[in-house]
């Protein structure tokens, strides 16, 4: 008798096995971390340095997907349907919020159809020229705009890209009317301003700060209360001449909807320790930025932030001079 209880104990043991090995096992095998904008944008650079520090955490390759186009909607779509098995992630900014209120109609719906994971980063934004643009203060940049008008291009990374954003609002604020040049990305809009094919863009400054202080590109002003520590020599752009004008880009990480719960919590665990790495506050803080506290880092905060973006830029954006 016991001998027939101890074989049907080790054979149920058997059955159970795989499924608690492979519950141990994640992940098994490397990740895919989609970013929805070109490399060399300011979210892919911060996609990079997560991904790296995550990857050690996770003890597992984290392999960076650059999937641009419109603003950050199309690589959204393919992570929306991608396999919810925790293989892979999605980092996206503020345009993940301001879509729903930009296109009439999106392949995927930004809140039900992710698992949120957490908060990341929240970064601020740089109103920029080329290096040989003629106005060398944002006061000279202002007169330049309202007196040249559409003569003046302004880049941006897309419809409903953090950049567009900004420059819908800079310019509205401003009650000017330049001429607005959609890129596939920020990457493709600064390579193309260092060229000196366009005039002027609104961008972050994890982007915008190595060609400023490299004297590539000209800086007017950022996009918060009080001066950057990468940026020192920018004045807010309240104090610049534009009060009450402030717009940052917070970034998020998520999976697929349905994604298991113990997946999406240990990938939360693994935020965590990225963001706590000493390496990653660093280079941060070199581009500008540095990591939101620990709290936010996870689902609850980044799912209420999400919610209230979304509902956040709805109004703005209606209320808002048409879109370029």
């Amino acid at each position: 008798m016991l001998d027939t209880l101890r074989g049907a104990l080790i054979g149920a043991l058997a059955l159970l096995a795989p499924g608690v090995a492979a519950a141990q096992e994640y992940p098994a095998r490397p990740i895919t971390l989609i970013i929805p904008f070109p490399a060399g944008g300011p979210t892919d650079v911060v996609g990079r340095l997560l991904g790296q520090a995550m990857g050690t955490a996770l003890r597992q390759q984290i392999v960076i997907e650059s999937v641009g186009g419109a603003g950050g909607t199309v690589g959204a779509g393919r992570a929306a349907r991608a396999a919810p098995d925790g293989y892979t992630l999605f980092l996206h900014n503020s345009s993940h919020a301001t879509a729903p209120a930009l296109y009439d109609k999106l392949a995927y719906d930004p809140i039900a159809d992710f698992e949120p994971i957490g908060l990341v980063a929240d970064v601020p934004q740089a109103v920029v020229a080329r290096a040989n643009f003629p106005a060398k203060s944002f006061a000279e940049l202002v007169a330049q705009l309202k007196t040249n008008g559409d003569k003046i291009t302004v880049a941006n990374a897309g419809r409903g890209s953090a950049s567009h954003l900004c420059a819908l609002l800079l310019t509205g604020a401003l009650n000017v009317k330049p001429t607005a040049v959609a890129y596939q990305g920020t990457g493709p809009a600064i390579n193309d301003m260092l060229g000196g094919q366009v005039d002027v863009m609104c961008d972050q400054v994890t982007n915008t700060g190595p060609q400023i202080r490299a004297e590539r590109i000209q800086g007017y002003c950022v996009t918060t209360k009080t001066r950057v520590a990468a940026l020192p020599n920018l004045p807010p752009c309240a104090e610049a001449g534009l009060p009450g004008f402030e717009v940052s880009v917070w970034h998020g990480l998520y999976a697929p909807k349905g994604t298991p719960k113990p997946v999406i919590e240990q990938v939360t665990r693994a935020l965590q320790a990225a963001l706590r790495d000493e390496t990653v506050k660093q280079r941060l803080a070199d581009l500008g930025t540095e990591p939101v506290k620990q709290d936010d880092a996870t689902p609850d905060a980044l799912r209420a932030h999400l919610k209230a973006q979304v509902e956040k830029w709805a109004a703005v954006i209606k209320a808002a001079p048409a879109a370029p």
